[in-house]
């Protein structure tokens, strides 16, 4: 029999029903946390082609990346399909104007471009490799959405679904408006630098948020997959530094609670 690690303890209990006794290993909480605090995870965030309705990467980059701020992989992936197959919906892009940015990427190999099938493989790999259950992006639902469109388009409705089964998607977006943008410090700088959309409200997206960290008011993102990434898992890891409890599944209305914070110091 091995030997209890250092700080665990091994208590035995009676099963009532078959009066067996049952060993329960009690393992610290130091040693709970800095397991958690291991644990690798996905960031991931795409730009996109065709319409808000039916948003299509032409842009992955992700990062795996533990609470510590380690990194294990980084990648950047351009989809063949699209980038180069859909000539036409690439010069509707929102960026459409980083097209020839990408091409010199492309061709000194900071960016690969690939199919679509084997970015996901390079993905699900690195899913396996890791051990990962836990994906994480700055509105996640919409990073996800996309790679299923991404999914069917490429295979004509084939297959449906990008990640694979059982695997847990964690928002930034919704973290952050909880510990990071609804503090007062934020709403006073937000609106010091007008970060204010054209409904009046307070703005939560990935740029006005490093902004705050940074205290770089005049930052703006790059707005390609694997340097927005880079801000992302920065926001990610701010957030956990708050040791606050915080729900962190997808929820497209968190920006409310920001602007409910902001009503409230209005009073």
């Amino acid at each position: 029999m091995s030997p209890l690690l250092p700080g665990r303890k091994k208590i035995f209990f009676k099963n009532l029903l078959t009066n067996a006794a049952v060993a329960v290993i009690i393992i610290p909480s130091t040693e709970r946390n800095k397991t958690r605090m291991s644990e690798w995870f996905i960031v991931i965030d795409t730009e996109t082609a065709d319409s808000v309705q039916r948003p299509l990467p032409y842009d992955i980059g992700y990062k795996i990346v533990n609470r510590h701020g380690e990194i294990a992989e980084t990648r950047s992936f351009v989809v063949y399909e699209i980038f180069v197959g859909q000539k036409g919906m690439m010069q509707s892009a929102y960026y459409a104007s980083k097209i020839p940015a990408y091409e010199s990427d492309l061709k000194d190999g900071t960016r690969r471009l690939v199919r679509l099938y084997t970015a996901r493989k390079q993905i699900l790999d690195d899913i396996q490799k890791y051990n990962i259950s836990v994906v994480f992006a700055y509105n996640v639902g919409f990073d996800r959405r996309a790679l299923n469109n991404d999914q069917s388009f490429t295979t004509n409705n084939r297959y449906r679904y990008f990640f694979p089964k059982g695997i847990e998607f964690r928002c930034i977006w919704h973290m952050a408006c909880q510990v990071l943008l609804a503090r007062p410090s934020y709403i006073k700088y937000a609106k010091e630098h007008n970060f204010i959309s054209e409904k009046g409200n307070i703005l939560t997206n990935a740029e006005c948020c490093y902004r705050y960290l940074t205290k770089n008011p005049n930052f703006q993102e790059d707005h390609t997959g694997l340097e927005d990434v880079s801000i992302e898992v920065e926001i990610l890891l701010a957030c956990y530094r708050q040791h606050k409890k915080m729900e962190t599944k997808p929820y497209t209305a968190c920006w409310r609670l920001v602007q409910k914070k902001a009503a409230e110091m209005n009073t």
